[in-house]
């Protein structure tokens, strides 16, 4: 057996051992994934890491080197911070045991990680490894208080848009009245499960094409407002049609179902933002400038 079969087999010893320990949350954040639209995320999150560590393999395996006291004590963290959450004197809500669970269940595979392929190695796939706490399923409080940011934030952009089309219009929180029809941006439209894809697709993408911090964050940050523009869009999209064209579009189906297009839409913008920071990046430093 080779030196990196070593490593290799230390590694999936030291995760099939946190399985047998965690994998009743695990099972359990699947199970949400698949059964609540605002998880459906996660879903993308393992075969997403799994494919950019797969990618990088040729450099990783020229660094190689055990990394035994960084990556104890981050497993000695992640044991006490699961063992934390059992103990705990309150009572603590399902939800919130259950993000504290795969919290330390993930940094348990990110310790065994840097303890058998070494700090070098961990650094290489750095991205990739903090990316897994994205299967951390945020409590109930805290998903929320972000689906009633999307809801307001909807409703502003589809209040702009009446607006800017000259169309009378009154709000009132999640409510945005046209003459002739009242829209609530209830928690069900607010689009939490397009919008955590669409973030998704723009930080892997945005990891994998660019090389500037900068540029990275810049299409992360446009990423998020993006989100909530798309599902104002959709809003204003729907009343004109069902106002101007046909009531039917208010309760047909592009209203149940014509999410995908302005998610197209959004993606759309996101990758044009994309090639254009790309293009930015491979102009020659000689060529910018006055």
């Amino acid at each position: 057996m080779t030196k990196g079969s070593n490593h290799q087999a230390a590694f999936a010893l030291l995760c099939a051992a946190s399985l047998l320990v965690g994998w009743r949350p695990l099972l359990r954040t699947f199970t949400l994934s698949l059964r609540d639209d605002q998880y459906t995320h996660i879903l993308l999150i393992l075969p997403i890491v799994a494919a950019l560590i797969f990618l990088e393999r040729q450099p990783l395996r020229t660094m190689v080197a055990m990394s035994v006291r960084i990556g104890g004590v981050l497993l000695a963290f992640a044991v006490f911070i699961a063992g934390a959450a059992l103990l705990w004197p309150l009572s603590l809500p399902s939800d919130v045991l259950l993000s504290i669970a795969m919290f330390a269940l993930v940094l348990s595979w990110v310790a065994a990680f840097v303890l058998c392929f070494g700090l070098r190695a961990s650094r290489r796939v750095l991205f990739p490894l903090c990316f897994l706490f994205a299967l951390v399923p945020l409590p109930q409080a805290v998903l929320n208080a972000i689906v009633a940011l999307l809801q307001l934030g909807s409703a502003w952009t589809a209040h702009g848009l009446f607006a800017a089309f000259g169309i009378p219009v009154a709000q009132d929180g999640v409510l945005v009245a046209i003459p002739g029809l009242t829209l609530q941006v209830a928690q069900e439209c607010s689009s939490i499960r397009s919008s955590s894809i669409l973030l998704v697709i723009g930080i892997v993408s945005a990891q994998l094409l660019l090389r500037s911090p900068w540029r990275k964050a810049l299409v992360i940050v446009v990423a998020v407002p993006l989100s909530v523009a798309k599902n104002g869009l959709r809003i204003f999209t729907i009343a004109m049609l069902g106002t101007r064209v046909d009531p039917g579009y208010l309760t047909g189906r592009f209203h149940r179902e014509g999410g995908i297009v302005f998610f197209a839409i959004a993606l759309t913008a996101v990758f044009l933002l994309l090639w254009s920071l790309r293009r930015g990046e491979n102009v020659p430093a000689s060529t910018i400038g006055p």
